[in-house]
């Protein structure tokens, strides 16, 4: 179920949300176990440009298990927390994209998501000789990106 945001002047533009997504690298990925129980990991992401986040993984674990149970999840990235102690308020901007997690078994898209994982945090170098050695012993999850939104401290609003 989408939520209306109650403090819509506070909403990025989906310009800016797709900027965070494609720069910033690190999130927390959100699910609900076998058990029912929340859990919450961080993760290092890349963003395909569209409705896709790409995850790499061990093959086995409590993420892996909790995404098979219950492949729904949200990732929450937050590009800015400045804590302004003298308005006992902090300056934030965050993103939170939700939507289906599927662990990938096409090879082709498998290497598609590695490769975008190696350009985003190891950019200018060859990454091929790496994923070929970690193919084995590696799992890619990609979020199909159902809705996704940010949200930033007011006193960020830009007046107009």
């Amino acid at each position: 179920m989408k939520h209306r945001m109650r403090r819509f002047k506070q909403l990025l533009t989906e310009e800016e949300v797709k900027e965070i997504l494609a720069t910033h690298t690190g999130g927390v990925l959100s699910l609900v176990d076998a058990d029912g129980q929340p859990y919450g990991v961080p993760l290092s992401f890349v963003y395909d440009g569209g409705r896709i986040l790409y995850f790499h993984s061990a093959v086995a674990g409590h993420k892996v298990e909790a995404v098979r149970a219950h492949p729904q999840g949200s990732f929450c990235i937050i590009a800015k927390d400045e804590i302004k102690p003298e308005a006992f308020t902090t300056h934030f901007r965050s993103v939170i994209a939700q939507g289906r997690l599927v662990i990938v078994e096409d090879a082709g898209e498998i290497l598609r998501g590695l490769r975008l994982l190696g350009e985003k945090y190891a950019p200018g170098i060859d990454s091929t000789d790496e994923i070929s050695r970690s193919l084995s012993h590696v799992l890619v999850l990609k979020m199909e990106i159902e809705d996704m939104t940010g949200k930033q401290a007011i006193e960020l609003v830009k007046p107009g």
